[in-house]
């Protein structure tokens, strides 16, 4: 990863934070994105830790002007982007298909998806000046199973690993490797406003995994890293699963 490019979505805190100060203990120019300005500066301060020359940009991914104007920075600042994680999301209201309202699917469908596709629109833009890149999408094991309650969510981690799938298969060939990651339950704080701080809940969460723990951001980042890296230089189109084995029950 060493004078490596790269851009890390949601970065204010839990996998997007991990995955910043990864790559940067790995020697990565590192640009970290998200809506939180306070969380976005508390990253930033910890990445600088390792590379002085990191920079923070506020972005709302829901905005094309301002995805545009987020890879644009990150290229100007280092002169190319060649690697890229796309992790912003979230996780929206809690209800039942037939009562889901519009709102709520519009706004997690406008962030999750059309946020993440509008990531890649431009970070493989500009992946193509330089001749490839890699970009890892941030999915979720909803986006291989289904979940009751939570149907504009899950409808949305599906699209990701279709889109992933998708942009591989169209550049391939042109040097740019597109992946995605599926977490299980990962400590961050998505996990503690989906379980609203009851204990019952967190525990029932835990029972669902295999290994009988939830994730830490970290494992899921050193995921990101090897997809990120030569050393899966021949994966490209997949869907890695980090879940504590939930999904092989």
């Amino acid at each position: 990863m060493e004078n490596k490019v790269a851009l890390i979505t949601g970065a204010a805190s839990g996998i997007g934070r991990a995955t910043a100060l990864l790559f940067a203990r790995n020697g990565a120019l590192t640009c970290i994105a998200d809506r939180s300005a306070d969380g976005l500066h508390e990253t930033l301060e910890m990445v600088q830790q390792f590379h002085s020359d990191a920079i923070a940009i506020q972005t709302d991914i829901s905005s094309r002007s301002e995805v545009e104007a987020m890879v644009r920075r990150a290229a100007d600042r280092f002169g190319r982007l060649e690697i890229a994680c796309n992790n912003a999301g979230i996780e929206g209201e809690q209800s039942l298909t037939a009562e889901c309202s519009e709102e709520n699917w519009h706004r997690v469908i406008n962030i999750n998806l059309r946020g993440t596709w509008l990531c890649m629109k431009y970070e493989i833009r500009e992946m193509l000046k330089n001749g490839g890149g890699t970009i890892v999408n941030i999915s979720s094991i909803a986006g291989l199973l289904g979940f009751p309650g939570i149907v504009p969510y899950v409808s949305s981690k599906h699209g990701i690993n279709g889109m992933t799938k998708t942009a591989a298969l169209e550049y391939a060939g042109q040097g740019i490797r597109v992946n995605s990651i599926c977490p299980g339950a990962i400590q961050t704080p998505m996990i503690d406003r989906f379980v609203g701080g009851q204990t019952e809940e967190r525990e029932n969460l835990i029972g669902m995994h295999p290994m009988g723990r939830v994730g830490n951001p970290e494992e899921v980042a050193e995921a990101v890293l090897w997809l990120c890296s030569d050393k899966s230089s021949f994966v490209t189109g997949q869907s890695l699963v980090v879940d504590g084995g939930y999904t092989i029950r």
